[in-house]
């Protein structure tokens, strides 16, 4: 049940999900926008398999989807033979911030991003995450922005096991430790805690890891910790 409590319409898209095109969320081309202060109601049934899905307005997409009118759909298999320590969204994103005000960040002059964030949050306000040694870690990368995010993990590798809500067969799985994550896509990595510590997980791109251009602690923008206990 999707009521716009915008003071302007908009509707909304759920990436990647095989649905009737009348809940495809597209206004003026699959269903009318909805107005302020309107219902609409979205009826499509889940994905048969688990996956890492994504949702966003398709209404003004330059100012809503870029200012956070977007977020995960996750289909979990509750029956899964393998458990996780942590199952976490990353969500990447990036905004562009003066005088206090944000604004759309978008790849021209004058509108680059100056923040950068995960969750919706700048390192050291990033969540940490916390395990053990031998523990095995699901993170699921969503481009939920406009631009690219090459993430890297200290530590060891990781295992992709899906892309786009889709698992990669075992025999196709790639083995890396860094991961380009474009606008929309989202990929489903398992990395395994082998030695303890404070281990750093960060875009790849220097600029990304700044705060209005400064670097915080040594880090900034899209960096989160993962702490190994013994």
């Amino acid at each position: 049940n999707f009521k716009n409590e915008l003071p302007e319409p908009t509707t909304i898209h759920w990436h990647g999900l095989i649905i009737d095109n009348a809940m495809d969320g597209v206004p003026f081309i699959s269903q009318p926008p909805v107005q302020p202060g309107e219902t609409f109601v979205y009826k499509f049934a889940a994905p048969d398999a688990p996956g890492t899905f994504f949702y966003h307005t398709h209404y003004a997409t330059e100012r809503q989807d870029i200012l956070g009118l977007h977020g995960a759909f996750v289909v979990e298999d509750i029956q899964a033979p393998e458990k996780y320590a942590v199952d976490q969204l990353i969500l990447l994103n990036e905004h562009r911030v003066v005088g206090g005000k944000t604004f759309p960040a978008m790849d021209f002059d004058n509108m680059l991003p100056n923040y950068f964030t995960i969750n919706g949050k700048s390192f050291p306000s990033t969540q940490s995450v916390k395990a053990k040694v031998g523990d095995k870690l699901l993170f699921r990368f969503v481009g939920s922005g406009q631009f690219i995010h090459p993430m890297h993990i200290h530590g060891g590798p990781f295992e992709i096991i899906a892309t786009d809500g889709y698992p990669v067969p075992a025999g196709a799985r790639l083995t890396k430790d860094t991961v380009l994550v474009g606008p929309g896509e989202r990929y489903d990595v398992v990395w395994t805690a082998q030695k303890p510590g404070k281990w750093l997980m960060h875009c790849h791109i220097t600029h990304h890891l700044t705060n209005d251009g400064q670097e915080v602690m040594g880090a900034g923008g899209l960096t989160t910790v993962i702490e190994i206990s013994p």
